[in-house]
């Protein structure tokens, strides 16, 4: 009996990690670029960042680019390449209102508020970076 139960014990074990390690093999597509950017909302290329909702893209950062986003006075940064895709000419996101999305045949749309992928679950979510805030200037870094 003690042998059933260690042996079911262990295949549930083994079966789980399984399930986690294919999870995180998906999830690398992306380059872990580093990222240390300080931006300044009084500048007029950053300014829309003040209300809630919008968001602006900073390019030549991380792997395409990183789209940042306010969200009711918080900030929240993510990089402009399809988590979900290896890095090609179509797996930049393109921003329409708060959602992304690639141009490639799958057309991944993204939420820029929450990260999540809309309509379809995706593996990945949207890679985020830490963004701090000091009066009027974000810094954003992994």
């Amino acid at each position: 009996m003690k042998n059933t139960i260690f042996v079911l014990s262990l295949l549930l074990l083994m079966t789980c990690k399984k399930s986690d390690d294919d999870a995180i093999n998906n999830c690398n597509f992306l380059q872990n670029i580093g990222v240390n950017r300080t931006i300044s909302l009084n500048l007029p290329q950053y300014s829309q960042l003040q209300f809630s909702t919008e968001s602006v893209y900073i390019a030549n950062e991380g792997n395409a680019g990183i789209y940042v986003v306010n969200i009711g006075g918080n900030f929240r940064a993510f990089d402009a390449a399809d988590p979900n895709r290896t890095i090609s000419s179509c797996s930049f996101l393109v921003k329409d209102g708060t959602n992304v999305s690639n141009t490639c045949e799958d057309q991944n749309t993204y939420n820029l508020l929450t990260g999540l992928s809309v309509d379809e679950q995706l593996p990945c979510a949207l890679h985020e970076y830490r963004v701090t805030a000091n009066g009027n200037e974000l810094t954003i870094s992994n």
